[in-house]
């Protein structure tokens, strides 16, 4: 099955993201978890794409998506244009439905609605934890963090980072 626009749009935000990282620029520590509930929408439409509160989702998906996108171009105009003007034609060619990046088929077969190319952990705590720590965690090591329930969290990022975030959230699983 072919991914959706979005989800190749969604992909290239992430990579946007990660770059803008590594290049030592602060991202708000918000767009982690706004991006990682667009994931959750677009996996909520793609279960059923005809029911009427799944084309909400999916346009809730793409608004959201879209401010995420301004702010990081905003955040590139720093680097300079070139870099901008490479990022912004990847995302209209996505937004066309091109494939602009690869998207592998195989998937996680734990987690539901791993982002394509990314790894994924799954941890359940023994009792709910701030979503502050939460997010400094996903922060610190670039991840997408979602809250399934007030114990029960996914994590998707690079492998190695994603190991370093478990590790990290290790002390928080016999919590008393």
């Amino acid at each position: 099955m072919n991914p959706l626009p979005i989800e190749q749009s969604w992909m290239i935000t992430v990579d946007l993201l990660s770059d803008l990282q590594k290049k030592g620029y602060e991202i708000p520590h918000t767009i982690n978890t706004e991006l990682g509930l667009v994931r959750s929408q677009i996996g909520f439409y793609k279960r059923d794409k005809t029911a009427p509160e799944m084309m909400k989702e999916y346009m809730n998906a793409e608004m959201s998506l879209t401010r995420i996108q301004e702010s990081l171009i905003s955040l590139a105009k720093k680097v300079g244009p070139t870099y901008v003007e490479k990022w912004e034609i990847a995302l209209k060619k996505a937004n066309k439905g091109e494939k602009v990046v690869e998207v592998p088929q195989l998937g996680s077969h734990f987690v539901i609605n791993t982002p394509p190319g990314f790894s994924s952990g799954r941890i359940t705590l023994t009792k709910p934890i701030s979503e502050e720590r939460v997010q400094d965690i996903a922060e610190y090591f670039n991840l997408i963090i979602e809250f399934e329930d007030d114990v029960t969290l996914s994590f998707y990022g690079d492998k190695e980072n994603v190991q370093k975030g478990l590790r990290e959230m290790a002390p928080f699983f016999n919590e008393e």
